[in-house]
């Protein structure tokens, strides 16, 4: 799990410090906020695993949107230069309605995050 998430903060630092992907599309989204961690490791995902997702999150793992429909996995980009789980731990394995532009680079799919709202 230590390599899964340099992997993935490597992705978004590298695509935060190497500024803004101006050719990414405005999209707004929907799906599932998971830990990274837990989700690609062991397909762990839903309100039982609140809990272990909250606690990774606060311990450093990212969160992401997986868009259930398709089953395509949204990294929250910081081209803001902030900890982009900030805007999501309010919402850990609930379902979301996130606006931003969406890049993607080397296969990874991310967002940068505009507006986010909790879905019933």
């Amino acid at each position: 799990m230590k390599n899964l998430f340099i992997l993935f903060m490597a992705a978004a630092i590298g695509n935060s410090q190497h500024g803004h992907n101006d050719t990414g599309k405005q999209m707004t989204i929907t799906g599932l906020v998971v830990d990274t961690g837990c989700f690609l490791s062991h397909d762990t995902k839903g309100t039982k695993h609140e809990t272990c997702a909250t606690a990774c999150a606060k311990a450093g793992v990212p969160l992401a949107i997986l868009e259930e429909a398709s089953g395509t996995l949204y990294l929250p980009v910081a081209a803001d230069h902030r900890n982009q789980n900030a805007k999501l731990m309010s919402f850990i394995e609930k379902k979301v309605k996130v606006t931003g532009t969406i890049v993607e680079k080397g296969g990874l799919k991310g967002i940068t995050i505009k507006t986010v709202e909790g879905l019933k």
